[in-house]
């Protein structure tokens, strides 16, 4: 008899994009005559710039002629890309990570859940509440839980709060966790970390032998210089941290995927009898186990961003949603909201108003404004009574949906 992986029945009824997208579906099928304006779902709207798309053809162009045609790839990641994120991402801020060290995949999404395989299922997870979904959703799938209480949490998962209380930053918490998930720029809050708030989580790392899952997919939306790009700017962050970065938000890559992750030499975890053993290894076996490696077009896309014409594209690009951001966060502050983010990140936290659920201010907007954001409570319990609006859209869009907003 066939049998299933029974954590799978754990996990709630629907992942909360598509459940956004069951909704938006329904009242547009009931309402063909009204204009929606999608602002919920962190997808770039920008196309890919000029000098991507030209080392995207030459790619394309390579993998027709005999000579220059490849086949498989390394699995993680040609030398060119690898060297190039190792240079220009962490060399050139002083921080030395090898291209060694660098894992190159198709998307942060799937090795922020992946990571999980090469860890012991009687680790203790920490996430911060809310935060992305797949922490969670993939720490329940891997059998690292129990059942999820009427209170929306997962028993065994370390939940650390993030309100405005406290910042939005979690704080240290009281429970000793194994492996902790953190992401700044925050998704959903916008939040950034300064290196002395990242120092105190680095300290608690080291001194709990915990492993911190450092979720860095927003990175290139930071302006302002006090604060870091990577957990590595860190001094002992390479003994305990492991970093996941995107090419998706940074560079329009939702729909040709393609990321890394940084593991460092140095990274240590433990067997049963307490024998440190290198997670890098672990990794690598994994990796080349399970994926073939991302397409080399795909690959030569993803290095032209760092030539000198590229990274100003790009650039350009990322500007452009951070006025997005500020346009809302200007708007709805001015409309009477308090609003969170949208400086250093593409996202704004807006808290409702009237003592509006999530789902009842989502349903709210879509039904009178036309409007789709994300219910922050699909983020997690704590993100009950928030909304996250998404900077990943067109400025004629965002525009027109400050001014609906103000007039409902």
């Amino acid at each position: 008899m066939a049998t299933i992986n029974e954590n799978y029945l754990k996990l709630k009824a629907g992942y909360l994009f598509p459940e956004i997208g069951r909704r938006v579906r329904e009242f547009a099928q009931a309402n063909p005559e009204k204009e929606i304006i999608r602002m919920g779902i962190g997808d770039v709207t920008q196309p890919l710039t000029p000098t991507v798309i030209k080392a995207f053809h030459e790619g394309v162009e390579e993998m027709g002629n005999i000579s220059t045609f490849k086949g498989y790839g390394p699995e993680q990641g040609y030398d060119f890309l690898r060297e190039a994120i190792a240079k220009n991402d962490y060399q050139s801020r002083g921080v030395h990570i090898s291209a060694d060290e660098i894992f190159v995949s198709d998307g942060s999404k799937c090795d922020t859940g992946n990571i999980q395989e090469v860890f012991g299922s009687n680790n203790k997870i920490a996430i911060c509440d809310p935060v992305y979904p797949v922490y969670a959703d993939t720490t329940v799938m891997s059998g690292k839980t129990g059942n999820c209480g009427s209170n929306g949490y997962f028993e065994g998962i370390i939940y650390m709060p993030c309100n405005e209380q406290n910042g939005f930053l979690p704080e240290l918490p009281q429970e000793r966790p194994d492996l902790i998930f953190l992401c700044f720029p925050n998704n959903p809050t916008g939040t950034v970390a300064t290196k002395e708030y990242l120092k105190t989580w680095v300290d608690y790392a080291i001194q709990n032998h915990c492993i911190i899952f450092y979720d860095a997919a927003y990175e290139a939306f930071i302006t302002d210089p006090a604060i870091p790009h990577s957990i590595f700017e860190i001094k002992g962050a390479k003994n305990v941290a492991i970093e996941f970065r995107s090419f998706s938000k940074t560079a329009g890559f939702t729909g040709t995927r393609c990321a890394f992750t940084v593991i460092p030499e140095e990274l240590m975890a433990f067997d049963a009898a307490g024998k440190p053993h290198r997670v890098k290894p672990l990794w690598m076996r994994r990796h080349t186990t399970k994926f073939n490696g991302v397409s080399y077009p795909v690959q030569k896309a993803a290095a032209a961003i760092y030539s000198e014409e590229g990274a100003k594209e790009v650039k350009e690009v990322i500007n452009y949603y951070l006025e997005n951001a500020r346009i809302m966060l200007e708007s709805l502050t001015e409309m009477g909201f308090k609003v969170f983010g949208g400086i250093n990140a593409p996202y704004v936290w807006v808290k409702t108003k009237n003592g509006l659920t999530s789902w009842q201010f989502f349903d709210l907007l879509l039904n009178e404004s036309n409007v789709v954001g994300t219910p922050g409570s699909g983020f997690g319990p704590a993100g009950e009574g928030y909304f996250r609006f998404s900077a990943f859209a067109e400025r004629e869009n965002v525009v027109k949906a400050m001014e609906r907003l103000r007039r409902m």
